[in-house]
């Protein structure tokens, strides 16, 4: 069976001749191997170009999706074998012997349950096209007919692509942009239809946990509703959110008419973690505006063979993670004490990254193919994520423009303008008229903003911004301040092992490198667990001797412990709000400051 949002469903026969037709079969889920058949037709063309992306919009990494590709073959029409060669790591050619179709015939394996990568089982199958069809070059604007052949009579397809009125198990993408846009679902998952502002909105869910479908979906369409009014109205005419549901993992992926969710199962019970849930769903709704249609120009049209560069990726990512943390205060799925609960946290996390103070946030956003997703051990030292700084200097900006416009103007009327100026003319912004458009509603010069904050490494002065709304960050350092070493230890088996050491601490300059193995301190044994207990024997300015193995031989390395740095960092109001505080709290907010203290 099909189960797809209602619409009028194409009629196949109108399409142009030059449809390129795709077939996805998965006779053996437990394989893991979706079987592809393409049949494309080629006329005069000797030579046929296939490629495969090397990337998923929205996920800015080389992933090098043809690893998964085996068993290519290339046929005419008749089931005669063509000469075919691979020319690249994802470039293969196929000698069309004057046949006027190529039928190409491929295995997918398909066993990283990611938002942006494949999946079979016996459970399900589900697909990000970017990581499974092969595309022609100079055809990636033809229409393209998919159809699913599913291993179960039972199992059914869920995708925001229609389907045609001859074949509810063929769908249609206009372009290939549009086919990659549109993950597909398959199997016996869990379906649930709600209307909002006129249209209608399903969740696919595929897995078991400890989720309520009908408070997801009463809580989604909230966020639908407050996010909508930022923009005036939803520019779909439906939506699909695909959510799975698992032991382990987190993510999200934006797509142009729908979303792909990744959550713990049994993640949905705390109010603390449901709230991590509906601030992923806020993220990827929000980016159906930010990044689908309001996007740096860098990012369309695509180039799948390679990076696709921006520098503004702290915009695309960042104010959407700012405004993930404050919908769903906006719709009241959680209260203001919640919201700044986990603005603190953000703040917390962007302090104890020390290449926060080495890496811009325009570094981030154009190094991200080659960094953000490729840790290693010194990542913490030389980098900072332009997701999370890039939501702090969202909520810096939104502070900024709300105090020089008495709450009349703030990030929302950016992101208006931004809608009205090049969402709906499907334009791309440069990085200059981003700036542009952000001074033209403070009604200031932001260069030297710019210049720190985002160009440059300057810490962020959270007082400037928060004070005059009433509001601090006050540091935590613990009930027993432990002196700072600046290492993390990371138990393996009761064995502590060096994960991070930070740059310019005492343990750096004294030696120590991620990788060690903890030994003991002062000549004596220490256990992982037991090493900050340990250091609060000791105070800031004390030599200590710490021992390792490094590369199995035994070392000792000396050392001054230095001053304790704050464990945590939260928002509080201020203890004697002036009026003029409390005016600007309650035009940000909507809520008296009073009731915060």
């Amino acid at each position: 069976m099909t189960d797809v949002l209602s619409s009028a469903s194409p009629n196949i026969d109108a399409l142009s001749t030059e449809i390129l037709q795709y077939d996805v079969a998965m006779p053996d889920p437990a394989s893991h191997l979706f079987e592809v058949t393409l049949h494309c037709p080629v006329e005069t063309v000797t030579t046929l170009d296939l490629k495969m992306p090397v990337w998923t919009p929205g996920s800015y990494l080389v992933r090098e999706y043809a690893k998964h590709l085996q068993d290519f073959s290339a046929t005419d029409a008749q089931g005669q074998s063509l000469s075919w060669q691979k020319v690249s790591k994802n470039h293969w050619q196929v000698q069309t012997s004057n046949s006027i179709e190529v039928i190409i015939r491929y295995r997918i394996f398909a066993h990283e349950l990611t938002v942006r990568t494949n999946h079979l089982d016996a459970s399900h199958g589900y697909f990000n096209p970017g990581a499974m069809f092969l595309y022609v070059p100079g055809l990636e604007g033809n229409a393209i007919a998919i159809t699913i052949h599913p291993p179960d009579p039972s199992w059914q397809v869920t995708t925001a692509l229609d389907s045609v009125s001859q074949n509810p198990l063929t769908f249609l993408a206009k372009n290939f942009d549009t086919l990659v846009d549109s993950p597909f679902e398959i199997g016996t998952h869990q379906t649930h239809d709600f209307e909002t502002l006129g249209k209608p909105h399903q969740i696919a869910v595929w897995g078991a946990g400890n989720y309520n479908i009908e408070r997801i979906a009463a809580d989604t369409h909230k966020i639908i509703e407050v996010e909508a009014e930022m923009f005036g109205g939803l520019p779909y005419d439906r939506y699909l959110f695909l959510l799975h549901v698992t032991a382990s993992g987190y993510g999200g992926l934006e797509h142009h008419n729908c979303c792909s969710l990744l959550f713990s199962r049994f993640g949905f019970r705390t109010p603390e973690s449901y709230n991590r849930f509906i601030c992923l769903v806020a993220h990827e709704f929000f980016h159906l505006w930010n990044v689908k249609r309001i996007r740096p120009q860098a990012l369309h049209p695509f180039d799948y063979d390679q990076e696709n560069y921006t520098d503004a990726l702290w915009f695309c990512e960042g104010v959407t993670s700012f405004y993930d943390l404050i919908i769903p205060y906006r719709a009241g799925i959680y209260d203001a004490k919640s919201y700044l609960k986990l603005l603190s946290e953000s703040i917390t996390r962007l302090q104890a990254i020390p290449g926060r103070q080495s890496q811009s946030l325009t570094e981030s956003s154009f190094d991200t193919w080659i960094k953000l997703y490729r840790p290693d051990a010194n990542s913490r030292n030389s980098q900072v994520s332009y997701y999370l700084k890039g939501e702090i200097v969202s909520l810096l900006l939104d502070l900024l423009i709300r105090q020089q416009h008495q709450n009349q103007r703030s990030l929302d009327t950016v992101m208006a303008k931004l809608w009205q100026t090049y969402g709906q003319s499907d334009r791309g912004y440069t990085s200059d008229e981003l700036q542009a458009v952000i001074e033209s509603v403070a009604d200031m010069d932001l260069s030297s903003f710019w210049s720190h904050y985002l160009q440059g490494t300057v810490e962020l002065p959270y007082a400037e911004f928060l004070d005059p709304f009433g509001l601090e960050v006050v540091a935590d350092f613990g009930e027993h301040p432990i002196p700072y070493l600046g290492i993390t230890v990371h138990n393996q088996a009761g064995k502590g092992t060096l994960k991070f050491v930070e740059v310019n601490s005492p343990a750096q300059k004294a030696g120590l490198k991620p990788g060690d193995q903890l030994l003991a301190i002062d000549g004596f044994r220490v256990r992982p667990d037991q090493f900050n207990q340990r250091l609060q024997d000791y105070q800031a300015g004390d030599p200590i001797a710490v021992t390792v193995f490094h590369d199995d031989q035994l070392e000792t390395h000396s050392m001054i412990l230095s001053a304790p740095v704050a464990k945590s960092y939260a928002i509080r109001p201020v203890s004697q709000p002036t009026q003029s505080q409390k005016r600007n709290f309650q035009g940000w907010l909507n809520l008296d400051l009073g009731q915060l203290l």
